[in-house]
């Protein structure tokens, strides 16, 4: 694994605030924190509320609809934070580099980047796929923690949201992805009160009892590609680079249900327990370079 950004420099609110928003964006075809992937190179915060935040990918060839992608979601990631004035995300050490940062530098879609590349007019159709199969796994993690914790076929698929945010979940996998799943199932629209199940298909239908076997077999093949994808990265962005071992981000705890408290996975009602550290990085007067 690689080392965290570049220069540190503790105490300052807006860097962990940075670090915080980074620590959301996804990679888009692994589901997985850009943050704890170890693409963030660096973050550099100017005196006028500029944010530029310096990412690179696992090979120089990476597919230039998924860096356009991450470099969009940076983009739109920290411009939440109030003070940040300006926002340029900056891919570094790829083939398209320079197309990806002008693009995002402008605001240009995809297509108005790539206009002399055969692309579509929007990636919208691409997040739908990513955002499925980040579903379909994070379901899986949850449902398969609830059954070692004793869960039966029939108690899960006709669990509610309520049960499931009292749910205790203590296989590590399963309660890192419980208040995951519960986000994107709220933001897809697939529950909303807390008496809708928790567990349905994409389309929101219900998991027949004796359906869940075959339903989880079709979710185990999207979790194994995702996983093989992923330790591809991973040991590709290190032999890239061979930085050597990279100190693992400390994020804030969650709340009793599981959830990180700021988000709309969060039950709302139980007590946020103490965060740990965030990476920090530097606070430069000087944005980086485009």
């Amino acid at each position: 694994m690689r080392r965290p950004a570049s220069t540190q420099i503790g105490g300052d609110a807006r860097i962990a605030a940075v670090w915080n928003q980074l620590a959301g964006v996804m990679d888009p075809e692994l589901d997985e924190s850009i943050v704890d992937l170890g693409f963030v190179e660096d973050i550099a915060i100017g005196a006028d509320g500029r944010v530029d935040v310096a990412f690179r990918l696992p090979t120089y060839w990476c597919s230039p609809n998924f860096a356009f992608l991450m470099a969009d979601d940076i983009g739109r990631a920290v411009r939440e934070l109030p003070w940040a004035r300006e926002v340029h995300p900056r891919l570094e050490d790829h083939m398209f580099s320079q197309e990806v940062n002008r693009g995002t530098h402008l605001g240009l879609s995809f297509a108005e980047t790539f206009r002399d590349l055969e692309v579509s007019d929007t990636l919208e159709s691409l997040r739908e796929t990513f955002l499925r199969k980040a579903f379909q796994r994070r379901q899986e993690a949850v449902i398969l923690g609830l059954r070692r914790a004793g869960w039966s076929d029939a108690a899960l698929v006709t669990t509610d949201l309520a049960t499931l945010d009292r749910a205790v979940i203590t296989d590590p996998e399963g309660l890192r992805q419980k208040p995951r799943y519960r986000e994107i199932l709220l933001a897809r629209g697939l529950a909303a009160r807390p008496s809708d199940l928790a567990f349905v298909t994409l389309d929101g239908a219900a998991i027949p009892a004796d359906g869940l076997a075959l339903h989880l077999r079709g979710l185990r093949a999207i979790r194994i590609n995702m996983e093989a994808n992923g330790a591809l990265c991973r040991g590709l962005l290190d032999a890239r680079y061979d930085e050597g071992p990279r100190a693992a981000a400390a994020m804030p705890s969650g709340h009793a249900c599981g959830s990180a408290g700021a988000s709309i996975g969060c039950c709302g009602s139980c007590a946020l327990h103490a965060g740990g550290a965030v990476p920090a990085a530097r606070d430069a007067g000087t944005p980086l370079s485009l």
